[in-house]
């Protein structure tokens, strides 16, 4: 059984989703960020981070590639070039949404207020929503990079979400319903009964 330390609203959903599409068994210890807890496990303080026996892996895109790796499930296999795809699109989804999103938290609530610059969320929203388009303009399957569910749609769903949770919208309608078409997975729904 694994152990994921973290709040459920946070990174640590996808691992969390990622858990619940493999039909693995986990335990979730819900402390937040920065906590004492937290730091006890993982000196970053950052959540989630993932306990597999010895294992304590922070970082919900390597506990993703690590758990993906380990049960042969959404990712394709080291060496192919579906995991190469996924890769480049993982990567691609961490810099161009995911970074973006973190940088207006950073100065919204984290940063020491004389080093935020309050005004950042236009420009955040601007770029957020050229990416999203670029991206979509390219995207003519099912999932993100194939015929499959993967890692991508996880890390895009979530980036969807915590956007609509900053009031940071979102306009291209393909990858609206795309994020709206992946919360209705079965693994995805048992997540946010968990939250609850």
């Amino acid at each position: 059984m694994y152990t994921v330390i973290g709040l459920p609203m946070t990174r640590t959903l996808r691992v969390l989703w990622a858990l619940e599409e493999m039909g693995q068994d986990f335990e979730v210890k819900p402390f937040l960020p920065g906590s004492d807890e937290v730091r006890e496990i993982s000196p970053l303080g950052k959540v989630p981070v993932l306990i597999d026996g010895d294992l304590v892996l922070p970082d919900s895109m390597a506990i993703l590639c690590h758990l993906g790796d380990k049960h042969g499930q959404i990712l394709g296999a080291p060496g192919t070039p579906e995991r190469a795809l996924q890769n480049a699109m993982c990567m691609r989804l961490m810099d161009e949404l995911d970074a973006l999103l973190w940088t207006n938290s950073r100065h919204k609530f984290i940063l020491p207020k004389d080093q935020r610059v309050p005004d950042i969320s236009p420009a955040i929203e601007w770029e957020l929503n050229r990416n999203v388009d670029r991206l979509f303009s390219q995207v003519d399957t099912p999932f993100l990079t194939g015929d499959s569910f993967s890692v991508a749609d996880i890390i895009f769903t979530h980036c969807v979400g915590w956007a609509k949770n900053v009031n940071i919208p979102i306009a291209n309608r393909a990858a609206l319903d795309h994020a709206k078409a992946m919360r209705a997975r079965p693994a995805f729904q048992r997540v946010v009964e968990l939250a609850k």
